[in-house]
């Protein structure tokens, strides 16, 4: 998930009931949910794919997670203890308190970052399986909603959080309605999204006007966090649906064109619970679909198939990447020797290559990408890479 979210999580769990722990709370408990995204400062020694190599792994594992979470109340410790002495007067900080607290909120910035569909490997150093959980998108307007609502109620004590939480809502408020949306992940509803917004934004509004968090208290941030649990298991049941259906069309479109079914998936696309983004692969190919659960439900024709993922306005059409063979396969073997194609394909959830031209002389081009976020010939971001190889002699 973003910072945004993983911060507003922290927060909102110290105000749940945490920070009778011990004092400091707050501060660790954003620190913690954040701190497994240390490792991108990979960065500062590579290139971007040195961060893609190393991004979700180790500080996201099992073992990585419980390091932070130990480090960071320690750190604290130390410091406040330095203070303390400095001043002449007894240390504050319960180190018990804030290091239960920490290792806590540290753990569900992995379990978060499941939810998506970039996956993580808890089990590194160990093993470098990936596991994806496939429930919701990178970001998600409904959980800013619950937690930044909550977190706003219980901290904007004082008019320069009020203003801050007020400057931070607007500017999330024009994303939504000025952002472009052609390279979103699926067919965007901004209408239904953008109204619950408002409403949302309104809601909080008059209950801050009410001063709701006095009657309440706590409990604001306790049914946040009940929220986005029974949102997850809500998603939970919708992706079920969508990825059954994903299996099915997959099997149908192999038995369709002779092919051999390997895997299927359903991937959540942008603030729409009801309209998965879905995929299937073969021996031959790898498709690309959209899948409707409940009201949005789609006719999907497995005939109308689209070759080499040309684009439709209509939702029903499939994509079909065809996986390369004989010279062109010849030419993705030598590009794959290369040390960006390597990383990408090993972070590749459903990769897919091109050859420009296999009838080449002298040098040609061959295209990598990962389905999930790209199409290949795009070679901007992480998720797409552009190999030139030397053509084989005849």
């Amino acid at each position: 998930m973003d910072v945004l979210t993983h911060s507003l999580l922290g927060l909102t769990a110290a105000k749940a009931g945490l920070e009778r722990y011990s004092p400091y709370t707050a501060a660790v408990c954003i620190l913690s949910a954040n701190a497994p995204d240390i490792d991108v400062a990979s960065a500062l020694f590579g290139d971007r794919w040195t961060v893609l190599l190393h991004h979700r792994g180790i500080t996201h594992s099992i073992a990585g997670t419980l390091m932070l979470g130990v480090l960071i109340p320690s750190v604290f410790w130390g410091i406040e203890r330095v203070i303390a002495k400095w001043r002449k007067r007894p240390p504050q900080i319960r180190y018990r308190g804030l290091l239960f607290v920490s290792l806590i909120v540290a753990a569900t910035h992995p379990l978060m970052d499941w939810t998506n569909n970039y996956g993580l490997r808890p089990l590194l150093p160990w093993s470098g399986r990936w596991f994806y959980g496939d429930l919701v998108f990178i970001v998600d307007p409904y959980i800013w909603l619950a937690l930044g609502g909550a977190a706003f109620l219980l901290t904007s004590n004082r008019r320069w959080k009020t203003v801050a939480w007020s400057v931070l809502g607007l500017g999330l408020t024009l994303l939504f309605f000025l952002a472009p949306t052609e390279r979103a992940p699926g067919p965007v509803n901004l209408t239904v999204i953008r109204t619950i917004w408002l409403a949302a934004i309104l809601s909080i509004i008059v209950a801050r006007v009410l001063r709701l968090e006095r009657r309440l208290g706590k409990s604001i941030a306790a049914l946040a966090l009940i929220f986005v649990v029974c949102y997850w298991g809500a998603l939970a049941l919708a992706h079920h649906t969508a990825y059954r259906e994903s299996v099915r069309l997959g099997n149908q479109l192999s038995i369709d064109r002779g092919e051999h079914f390997i895997t299927a998936a359903a991937m959540p696309t942008v603030g729409n619970p009801f309209r998965w983004q879905g995929f299937a692969e073969t021996d031959r190919a790898t498709y690309r679909f959209f899948v409707g659960v409940g009201p949005e439900a789609l006719p999907t024709d497995p005939r109308e198939v689209l070759t080499d993922g040309k684009k439709t306005n209509s939702l029903t059409k499939i994509e079909r990447y065809e996986k390369p063979s004989g010279r062109s396969e010849e030419l993705v073997l030598l590009a794959e020797r290369d040390r960006r194609a390597q990383i990408l394909l090993g972070f590749a959830r459903f990769p897919i290559a091109r050859v420009e031209n296999d009838n080449c002389i002298g040098q040609t081009l061959v295209q990598f990408a990962d389905l999930r976020y790209t199409e290949p010939g795009i070679a901007r971001g992480n998720f797409s890479v552009n190999i030139p190889v030397e053509c084989p002699a005849p």
